[in-house]
């Protein structure tokens, strides 16, 4: 048997972290990876886990349509500069997606997050968190670009309830197609900012940095020994941060895809699962695979036999063609490349955001 050796820095926040605030981890449960292998194989992997169905559906929303931010008269406006396919909740805001440069965006919960209190001296301009997401898929084509753009706080974000009566506290991660990665995180009322290539994971609670901790404690037993096994976000943190690096490494792009559905699979939490008196533990519903060299995007509904995808390359994002949608929440069973089934339709409308 491997002898274990504890360093006691690590565990005592370990112990300050898990064992001390165990409400706090009581988080929605998504997570987010991002596989990086050999020959430009990057593939961002999420699932999205919830109390009750969210009503997803598919949309295609093409270069040049006038974005407004949903936070009151005085909300940040703009021209979508690239095309996207996100995945929606409630038709009410984007909550993940992949642009046609490959920029891929998701938003997770987090518990903690704080947002700004702005004076009527700000400048900054509001945007509501239902255009979060969307709002960095229209603008940006990296991550180092969006980072470069959004350290300025152009915006700052607005939170709103969600349709079905939970708050919306929510933190964003994005990557790109270089395998770079950001994370960013409202504390405070101040935004945070993590930008690196090492940055591939992301769950909720804890706070990105005591997360980061405690996957430090975990590295040094060492995933082959022994792994946290809970449902937890600091436990699937810790798996995911494994078993993304620890898959193998291939530009072979079947086994790549694979591999990285693989890894999302395994920190998803069974449909119907739910905890007692926390009800915030939540099934994971559906999960995408974006795999960002050949503009693919993937989806998996818990709830059916198939998982499909969409070639981001077959769609017309060219400005003034029109916003299509893949209606998922008719019961209809999709399997292969469903680029060709998008219809057209009037973009939804993102949920507005009181400005107070």
């Amino acid at each position: 048997m491997k002898n274990i050796k504890f360093n006691r820095g690590l565990l005592g926040t370990l112990a300050a972290l898990v064992i001390g605030p165990i409400a706090v981890q009581a988080a929605h449960a998504c997570t987010r990876a991002v596989y990086i292998g050999p020959q430009d194989t990057i593939i961002t992997v999420r699932s999205m886990d919830w109390f009750a169905d969210i009503g997803t559906n598919l949309w295609a929303f093409p270069r040049g349509l006038q974005r407004d931010g949903a936070a009151g008269a005085k909300t940040i406006r703009w021209t979508s500069k690239y095309g996207s396919v996100v995945a929606a909740g409630f038709d009410a805001g984007t909550a993940d997606g992949m642009n046609e440069k490959g920029l891929v965006a998701n938003l997770l919960y987090l518990t903690e997050s704080e947002y700004v209190k702005a004076t009527n001296a700000d400048k900054r301009l509001p945007l509501s968190i239902s255009a979060w997401a969307q709002y960095v898929l229209d603008n940006y084509a990296t991550v180092a670009e969006a980072v470069e753009d959004l350290r300025k706080e152009p915006f700052y974000v607005v939170p709103t309830m969600t349709p079905d009566g939970k708050p919306g506290q929510l933190h964003l991660s994005i990557s790109d197609s270089t395998g770079d990665s950001a994370i960013f995180q409202y504390i405070g009322g101040k935004l945070n900012i993590h930008h690196g290539r090492q940055f591939q994971v992301m769950t909720n609670s804890p706070i990105y940095d005591q997360q980061l901790a405690l996957n430090e404690y975990w590295k040094e037993i060492g995933g082959t020994t022994m792994l946290p096994g809970t449902n937890r976000a600091a436990d699937r943190f810790v798996r995911a941060s494994f078993y993304i690096k620890a898959i193998p490494q291939t530009a072979n792009n079947t086994e790549a895809v694979a591999s990285a559905f693989s890894v999302i699979r395994n920190v998803s939490v069974p449909l119907g699962f739910s905890t007692p008196g926390q009800p915030n533990i939540s099934s994971t519903i559906w999960r995408t695979v974006a795999d960002q060299k050949n503009k693919r995007y993937f989806f998996e509904s818990a709830r059916s036999p198939n998982v499909f995808w969409v070639n981001l390359t077959d769609l017309d994002f060219a400005a003034g063609k029109p916003t299509k949608k893949l209606t998922l929440t008719n019961g209809t069973t999709f399997a292969g490349n469903t680029a060709g089934q998008f219809q057209p339709a009037e973009p939804f409308k993102f949920l507005p955001a009181e400005v107070k």
